[in-house]
C-alpha cells in the first residue's frame, strides 16, 4: 500500500463493534497518527458531534482529536451550506417540516440507514424517520452520507487529499465499499462487523482488499497482492447487457 497516502476508515464495525474497541484498531490509529498519516473516521451516525464522539472514543481508550472524526451530520451541514449560504433548515420533524416539505422545500436526510446501535441494541435510525416523512408528504429525500460519494468526496476535501492516494476501510459492501468503489478510492473490507466473507461474491463490485480486521492492515504492504486480488476477481465478473 505505499502509494496509498490517506485513510477513510468506517466506524462502527470497523473501529469499534457496539461499545467495544475491535482489537488492534488502537494501535493502527496511533501508527497512522505517529507516521503523520491523514485519516478521517467516519461514521452514518448523526446523533453525536465529533466532540462527543472524541469522548465516547476517550473512554475506551482511543485518543482521536475531534477533527479526525467526519459525520453524515457534517457533510449534510456542508452540502447544505454549498447549496444555500446562510439558509435555514428544519432539524426536527414535525408538523413545520410536513407543511414546509408540501409548499416545495427540499428533503435533505443526513443517511438512509434504517436501523443504528442505540442503548439496549438495536433501534431505527434516519431512513426509517425519513420513510415515514415521505409516506405522509409524498416528498422523497436526498442522502447525504454513506453510499453517496458526496460524503467520500467531502471527508478527501477535509483532509485535501485525492481520490487516487486514498482508500477507504470499511465492514458493509453496501455503503463503504460501494461508496469507496464509486469514488475512486481503492477499499478494504473488513470482516469484523456486517459482511462476511461469503457474501462478497452477491455483489457487482469488489473490495481491493479483504482482510479478517484492521489488525491486518499494514500500512507499508505493496499493492501487488491487491491488483492480484483484482485480477482474479475480474476473471470471475459477468457483465449483463454489455
Amino acid at each position: 500500500m505505499d502509494s496509498i497516502k490517506n485513510y477513510l476508515i468506517d466506524m462502527d464495525g470497523v473501529v469499534l463493534r457496539g461499545t467495544t474497541l475491535i482489537p488492534g484498531a488502537a494501535e493502527f490509529l496511533r501508527h497512522l497518527r505517529a507516521q503523520g498519516i491523514p485519516f478521517l473516521i467516519l461514521t452514518n451516525n448523526s446523533q453525536y458531534t465529533a466532540r462527543d464522539l472524541h469522548v465516547r472514543l476517550s473512554y475506551m481508550g482511543l485518543d482521536v482529536p475531534p477533527e479526525a472524526i467526519f459525520t453524515s451530520a457534517l457533510a449534510t451541514a456542508q452540502f447544505l451550506h454549498s447549496q444555500r449560504p446562510g439558509g435555514r433548515a428544519y432539524a426536527i420533524g414535525e408538523s413545520g417540516l410536513t407543511t414546509a416539505l408540501h409548499d416545495g422545500a427540499r428533503f435533505i436526510a443526513t443517511n438512509s440507514d434504517v436501523m443504528g446501535p442505540g442503548e439496549g441494541g438495536i433501534v431505527p435510525a434516519t431512513g426509517a424517520v425519513a420513510a415515514l416523512i415521505s409516506a405522509a408528504t409524498g416528498v422523497k429525500p436526498y442522502f447525504v452520507g454513506k453510499p453517496n460519494p458526496l460524503m467520500m468526496r467531502t471527508a478527501l476535501r477535509t483532509i485535501e487529499a485525492h481520490s487516487e492516494e486514498s482508500v477507504m476501510i470499511g465492514d458493509r459492501m453496501d455503503t463503504d465499499i460501494v461508496a469507496g468503489t464509486e469514488s475512486g478510492l481503492r477499499t478494504i473490507l473488513v470482516l469484523t462487523g456486517v459482511t462476511k466473507r461469503e457474501e462478497v461474491e452477491r455483489f457487482p463490485y469488489r473490495p481491493t482488499w479483504t482482510m479478517e480486521s484492521v489488525a491486518d492492515i499494514k500500512v507499508s504492504d505493496l499493492t501487488s497482492e491487491g491488483e492480484d486480488l483484482n485480477e482474479s476477481a475480474t476473471r470471475h465478473l459477468k457483465v449483463v447487457g454489455a
